[in-house]
């Protein structure tokens, strides 16, 4: 491509240099719109398929593809009036004209990758498969990475920068940049260990009995981990907290837990073996909580003002509001039973004990 001789060559040697470089123009212009027809009507035949790669390929290829006809048509352009100029500007339309194509190269994968990660996931969601979209963003976030990467170092080494100078350099200098941005590579790694070790997802309830973090993953990044509170505040999280503390996902239980203390009179301790009895009956027969899972109704103690039983089942939904109100109907059910035995819920009371007739005369 440094020589443009044999493209030049071409046009006839007598024809004047001005038509040459219109000519070139305008037949840059109708190529990148017949480029760009061609590629749109592929792209309409390639949503008929089920495959999504192609769908991606051509999506991302349009825009691209006709920038790169411009930086080539153009610069054909350019190295004819080149040719009738002594002027330095013109020394560097080749280092340019690399640049343009490396730039337009890496455009087009960078779309690629965006779209193939959008259009593979939607197609997985439609046909009703499972998808880790968390390890699909974070692969594709390493893609883009290695892209861009590469891309830079591809563009500094036609700008005539020693790429070995450079990452040489990098090796030496990299142990200050390290210790100075300890905490962005901490986040960094933490990233990483989010995105392989797959603790939570995007759209996952999670809390932390360590720190005060509580909420639903909106967006998980390179650096810090966006969580959208219950208080409808979002919550910024270096992605380095969640190496070292515990941490809990609350969307992926199987059961939510009924466990609650109640407690009768003690004139009422007499009737409390058979309430516990139609109290083990009724949730044994209740279908909204699961059976094989442990189903408990025992005394539990002697406290100051009742006779305290507890109950302990699990549910089958783990919907918050669903759990609510399954734990509202067993809860009033209890208190029919217990009713339903001449019996009441306790609540605390005092028993004032007089010794004889004149310390109550006094009192009176």
């Amino acid at each position: 491509m440094e020589n443009w001789s044999d493209m030049t060559g071409l046009l006839s040697g007598n024809m004047d240099w001005r038509l040459q470089v219109f000519l070139v123009v305008l037949v840059t212009l109708i190529t990148g719109v017949f480029v760009r027809r061609i590629i749109a009507k592929l792209s309409g035949r390639s949503r008929s398929t089920e495959n999504v790669l192609d769908d991606a390929f051509f999506d991302s290829l349009v825009t691209p593809a006709r920038g790169l006809v411009w930086i080539i048509g153009f610069s054909i352009a350019v190295h004819i009036v080149a040719e009738q100029s002594d002027s330095i500007i013109f020394q560097s339309v080749g280092m340019i004209r690399n640049v343009g194509v490396v730039l337009m190269l890496t455009w087009f994968l960078q779309r690629f990758i965006r779209s193939y990660i959008s259009l593979f996931i939607d197609s997985k969601v439609s046909r009703g498969e499972s998808v880790d979209t968390t390890l699909v963003h974070g692969l594709g976030k390493l893609l883009r990475g290695t892209v861009a990467i590469t891309a830079t170092l591809i563009v500094l080494q036609n700008l005539g920068i020693n790429i070995g100078g450079l990452l040489a350099f990098g090796g030496v200098g990299g142990i200050a940049i390290g210790l100075a941005a300890q905490d962005i590579c901490k986040n960094m790694f933490g990233g990483f260990t989010i995105y392989f070790d797959r603790p939570f997802s995007v759209g996952d309830w999670i809390r932390s009995p360590d720190r005060d973090i509580e909420g639903k993953v909106e967006q998980i990044g390179w650096r810090v981990t966006a969580i959208r509170t219950f208080n409808k505040r979002l919550l910024y999280v270096p992605n380095s907290v969640f190496t070292t503390i515990a941490l809990e996902n609350p969307s992926r239980m199987s059961h939510r837990r009924i466990y609650e203390h109640i407690g009768v009179r003690y004139n009422d301790i007499g009737s409390l073996p058979k309430i516990l009895e139609e109290v083990k009956a009724y949730l044994r027969q209740n279908t909204d909580l699961d059976q094989d899972q442990t189903l408990m109704v025992n005394l539990d103690e002697f406290a100051d003002s009742s006779v305290n039983f507890f109950v302990y089942v699990l549910t089958h939904t783990t919907n918050w509001s669903e759990y609510h109100q399954v734990k509202e109907r067993v809860m009033f059910e209890i208190n029919e039973i217990i009713e339903r035995n001449n019996s009441e819920i306790a609540f605390p009371t005092r028993t004032l004990h007089i010794n004889n007739e004149m310390a109550l005369n006094e009192l009176r």
